[in-house]
């Protein structure tokens, strides 16, 4: 009787030792797979600061001056992305003397930028230098291709005839190639060119 009871134990021994046995990869796998998933989250927790970080250095928002023809002249907080009429508003809106076609209001404000609100009276001197660029004083040199009589008369030792015979030169010709073309015109020699040289231009 005992004896079959000792191998009865024996059986059970041997059996709990296989059990045991098979359990142990489980257990390896348990622990790898723990491992694996710490990993795992370290890499998680890596792009999620890498995010963090990015969003610190992205501004939320924008500091801008507004000045000129606005009723509070001052620096402004906005929030990253807004527009410039918002920017505007912040600062009380425009004067009654503001010129408010000059500015787009539609544009995006970045940080650290100045809008300024010209008068109108600013708009119209813009416009009136703006003509005379056009019409060949552009860089501060005389334009002999666009150049009005008066503006030519206005150059050492030309008068009327000969800014006329300058005007009538460059419609028959198409117009000044170089300034020293100048010298082709009826009157003017190289005395006349000298005096006026460093002043005229062509484009």
């Amino acid at each position: 009787m005992r004896r079959y009871q000792k191998t009865w134990i024996e059986r059970i021994l041997i059996l709990g030792i296989l059990i045991l046995g098979t359990l142990l990869p489980v257990g390896c796998g348990g622990k790898r797979q723990v491992y694996l998933q710490t990993a795992d989250n370290k890499i998680e927790q890596s792009e999620t600061q890498s995010s963090e970080a990015l969003l610190e250095h992205t501004p939320q928002t924008a500091f801008v001056y507004v000045c000129g023809e606005v009723v509070r002249p001052a620096v402004y907080e906005l929030p990253a992305g807004a527009r410039i009429c918002e920017a505007i508003a912040m600062a009380g809106g425009f004067t009654a003397d503001a010129a408010k076609e000059m500015i787009n209001q539609a544009e995006p404000v970045a940080d650290g930028m100045m809008i300024r609100i010209p008068s109108s009276l600013e708009a119209l001197d813009a416009a009136a230098k703006g003509t005379g660029e056009e019409a060949g004083q552009a860089d501060g040199l005389l334009n002999l291709n666009t150049a009005t009589i008066d503006e030519l008369m206005a150059l050492p030792g030309i008068g009327e005839t000969k800014a006329r015979s300058i005007v009538a030169y460059r419609e028959e010709n198409g117009g000044f190639s170089a300034v020293e073309d100048i010298m082709n015109v009826e009157g003017i020699k190289e005395g006349v060119y000298r005096r006026i040289k460093d002043s005229i231009t062509v484009r």
